[in-house]
């Protein structure tokens, strides 16, 4: 079995739109993290790979590329007809992209069957293990981060919403999450991403921007929710200048009860209690009864009492020494948006 003639470099067309990957690692590897837009096409299931490992380790290579092939076998129609679907559908054919985890005997043995078939192939120099070291690379790397800060309820997503409408390049770290940062932030507690996955999807994202323009982002702290930022992205919007939007309290709690006007109400009630231990049982007591007395107004003022002391600890803790204070009093998120917008 030879290696393919073309291989491809991980820095290379791997987002091109339509492109199409194959991900030839087992469906465990692929569940924990992958390239967006890849397609699995694991040539052993999880429990398969897991004999081969252990054939490997007791009696050796020749043992377990012999179970291999015995598993193999059976499949290799199956994935040259997917193959040759995938290939055939795209509007501009061009040659598949096939990797495993390190560039190994994997996808090795998958581009050598597509070859066969006559299915143009290039395999992924050093697989899915240089991917992630060129995505770490881009995220200790980049300089073009401008973070949008400022207190719970001043309205940054709301900001970085209308930013994105009007034409500038948001990262919508929240969004690619799927929550909100906070014990609020999911209460339909709706499944996340991995912290794997959701380091390729952001990583996939900002590789489609232009790094010679600003990219606006939302000053998060390291965990949203159940997923973590990666530390190189982390430290380097630490390093970043911010903007901090200023709002009076009642426009902060106008900013509250309109994203959480319509939320179900024993949900809420449910995330108070997550903060319980901090807010202090006689202030969380007294949200819940507002919340039952249907006054969410009263109960987002109490939870303010957290989150304000939460964001003055984070703003000692985490000194910014290029923050540039933005008066959004009585301005809208669009006039904010276009503010923040003219500094390109």
């Amino acid at each position: 079995m030879k290696e393919p003639t073309h291989q491809a470099d991980p820095g290379k067309w791997i987002y091109e739109e339509g492109r199409v990957i194959l991900d030839t690692r087992s469906p465990g590897e692929f569940a924990k993290g992958h390239i967006p837009g890849a397609t699995p096409m694991p040539i052993f299931e999880d429990d398969e790979r897991a004999v081969i490992g252990t054939l490997y380790k007791q009696q050796g290579k020749p043992a377990a590329v012999e179970k291999g092939l015995e598993y193999v076998g059976p499949k290799m129609g199956e994935l040259v007809r997917l193959a040759r679907e995938l290939h055939d559908a795209q509007t501009k054919p061009e040659p598949i992209i096939v990797h495993c985890w390190r560039g190994g005997m994997r996808s090795g043995a998958v581009a050598w069957l597509l070859e066969t078939a006559g299915l143009p192939v290039v395999k992924l120099i050093g697989g899915y293990k240089a991917y992630r070291g060129w995505a770490r690379n881009d995220f200790e790397t980049i300089q073009s981060l401008r973070v949008v800060g400022g207190m719970t309820g001043v309205g940054k997503t709301k900001v970085l919403h209308a930013l994105h409408d009007i034409g500038a390049q948001v990262l919508d770290l929240e969004g690619i999450a799927g929550h909100l940062g906070s014990a609020f932030g999911n209460l339909e507690r709706t499944p996340q991403p991995s912290s794997e996955q959701f380091s390729n999807d952001c990583h996939a994202v900002l590789k489609r921007f232009d790094w010679t323009r600003p990219i606006w982002t939302e000053n998060e702290s390291r965990a949203i929710g159940t997923v973590h930022l990666p530390q190189e992205f982390f430290d380097s919007m630490r390093a970043s200048s911010v903007w901090t939007l200023e709002r009076t309290q009642e426009e902060r709690l106008d900013v509250l009860c309109e994203v959480y006007g319509t939320a179900n109400t024993p949900l809420l009630e449910e995330a108070f209690e997550r903060i319980r231990e901090k807010l202090g049982g006689l202030l969380c007591q007294k949200a819940i009864e507002a919340l039952q007395n249907d006054d969410l107004r009263t109960a987002a003022a109490i939870g303010l009492v957290y989150y304000d002391k939460l964001y003055d600890h984070t703003q000692q803790r985490y000194p910014r020494e290029h923050n540039f204070i933005v008066d959004g009093k009585g301005k809208s998120h669009f006039k904010i948006a276009q503010y923040l917008h003219a500094l390109d």
